[in-house]
């Protein structure tokens, strides 16, 4: 029992030295975590109707606010590029320092922020949710009042993830999250009955703080150490706030284009806003799976190798390349399967069929989009890798206020439904990606890119997905009783298609359909050489390998044991 928890202590504090190892892990948990997500929505839509949880969600507008611009902005683009410097370097005790000084910082102003967010939610409010009535208004103020405490508590957590992951500790990290996700869906199944749409806020705290006392033991065993004061004139820290102020400003404006799109969604009805978070969630799971785990993985290697030109091509073009290959494929699976999928996550008595058509509507616009939020992540990590964050920060702006105008002239103007927001937010993540690619290619004398790195593998991956899409848009025509009455292109009726008002026949339909397609896709990739097939197949063999002569050793081990 003690080499058993010698050793697994070893994998968890061990770190991840190949960027394909860490992604891996942080994979392998965030698609834990999302399920667990998803199942949290479902559990959500199971006990409160659309126009509850729109509430719930708005409620969170405020909070995330405050930490995605002050932590998210300060930590992923400034704090891990300079405290990686310092540790490539052999400082670290100055590492430490910076570390500390940070912390102090972050605190300091969190505390200022979400006073005024407390002092102020009301008329805040009042200005982003118009449409909501004054009961609902009240409500979505007290969500948020008790949500403010969860962000704390994150802001905590996430910096202890910034210096694990910069010291490639990528797996507690990874965990922490599906504690924040079994705090709400516990707190929902049972305090719902007593505390109705409270409880998931409650368990939203819960959750938080979990996230944080996972991650705080190995931080502090890694070696840092709270300081006192506030240290600014130290060159770290004045690094950190020179780089952080860029990407404040282009969060700032990321937040403001949310609370357009949470204003424009109040003003079409009570629901539209679960219809878009709902749809978001399910659009997130391979942004977050392929996109943010690569490129959370890619940036302390591109931080290394930033001095390197050659080997930072390499290790960029590999993260690019991989992400195209799991993307693509993905939205095309989403689009097409829209409908089964939105049906087995949310369906409930209080999440009716006009409800499902609405969201899925909304995942097909987010479909546009997918590949190239994904690979946002890992251009604007790029470029951090450099010390240059202003860059990426005048292309967000840019397209956010795109995203703006369009949303604004899709609903105010020509009165479209609620997918108009998916539509505009995916037309302006394009926009973002091209902008950023052709800003490489203006650089390529830094960079080392060429057009071809990019163009050949996305045409092959576009083809293999596409073709393989079209096999599945036909395989569910046929499959699915609810569209397969009406006579498609050449065929006849059909009798095996399956009644989906069935749950088990509703998940054999999506299962079956899928499958077919991801075989297509994979013999497709082969039939074209994709080289990020051939990695996946060496991976499997190599643990194959692995697991060959695991099993002699054991045997071998057993033998001599018995004897």
């Amino acid at each position: 029992m003690k080499d058993f928890f010698k050793n697994n202590s070893r994998i968890l504090l061990r770190p991840q030295k190949s960027i394909f190892s860490a992604a891996t892990i942080i994979m392998l948990m965030m698609t834990v975590s999302r399920v667990l997500g998803l199942i949290r929505n479902r559990i959500l839509a199971h006990y409160f109707s659309a126009q509850t949880l729109s509430i719930y969600f708005a409620a969170f507008r405020l909070p995330e606010i405050v930490f995605e611009v002050l932590v998210l902005g300060t930590l992923a683009s400034a704090f891990i590029p300079v405290f990686t410097s310092y540790l490539s370097r052999g400082r670290q005790k100055e590492a430490w320092r910076v570390a500390a000084m940070s912390f102090n910082l972050i605190v300091l102003v969190f505390i200022v922020l979400a006073g005024l967010v407390l002092i102020f939610t009301r008329p805040l409010y009042r200005m982003i949710v118009p449409g909501f009535a004054p009961a609902a208004l009240g409500k979505t103020v007290l969500l948020a009042r008790v949500l403010i405490f969860a962000q704390g508590f994150f802001l905590l957590s996430y910096f202890s993830t910034a210096v694990l992951e910069s010291l490639k500790r990528f797996l507690i990290p990874a965990i922490a999250p599906v504690f924040y996700n079994l705090g709400i869906i516990l707190a929902t199944v049972f305090l719902a009955e007593h505390f109705q749409i409270l409880a998931p806020a409650i368990g939203a705290v819960f959750g938080a703080v979990m996230h944080f006392l996972i991650q705080a033991p190995l931080t502090v065993h890694l070696g840092f150490k709270l300081q006192k004061g506030l240290d600014f004139s130290h060159p770290g820290v004045r690094k950190i706030s020179r780089l952080a102020f860029p990407r404040i400003i282009e969060l700032s404006f990321l937040q403001v284009f949310k609370s357009i799109e949470l204003y424009l969604a109040s003003m079409i009805s009570g629901a539209a806003y679960t219809y878009l978070t709902f749809a978001n969630s399910l659009q997130l799971f391979p942004v977050g799976l392929f996109g943010i785990s690569l490129a959370k993985a890619s940036l302390p290697s591109l931080s290394y190798q930033a001095s390197r030109r050659n080997k930072f091509r390499e290790v960029f073009l590999s993260a690019f390349n991989q992400i195209l290959f799991w993307t693509i494929p993905s939205a095309i699976f989403l689009a097409v399967l829209r409908i089964p999928i939105v049906r087995l996550f949310f369906g409930a008595s209080r999440f009716d069929w006009p409800a499902t058509v609405q969201t899925s509507f909304v995942l097909s616009a987010f479909c546009l989009g997918i590949p190239a939020q994904a690979l946002i992540y890992l251009l604007n990590r790029a470029f951090y890798a450099f010390h240059q964050s202003v860059t990426p920060m005048l292309v967000s702006i840019g397209a956010l206020v795109l995203g703006a105008f369009l949303g604004a002239v899709f609903v105010l103007i020509f009165n479209w439904p609620v997918w108009s927001l998916a539509l505009a937010f995916s037309l302006a993540q394009n926009f973002q990606f091209s902008l950023l690619v052709f800003l490489l290619f203006k650089h390529r004398k830094n960079f080392g890119f060429s057009f071809s790195d990019f163009f050949s593998p996305f045409v092959k991956i576009f083809s293999s997905a596409f073709l393989s899409g079209g096999l599945m848009y036909f395989c569910l025509k046929i499959l699915d009783r609810s569209v397969s009455g009406q006579r498609f292109l050449f065929l006849p009726k059909l009798e095996v298609a399956l009644d989906t008002r069935y749950t088990i026949n509703l998940i054999m339909v999506t299962l079956l359909t899928g499958l077919l397609g991801g075989l297509a896709y994979i013999l497709l990739a082969w039939v074209w050489r994709i080289k990020e097939l051939m990695i996946l197949l060496k991976f499997f063999a190599r643990i194959e390998k692995i697991s060959f002569f695991s099993r002699r050793f054991w045997k071998k081990r057993e033998s001599i044991t018995m004897d």
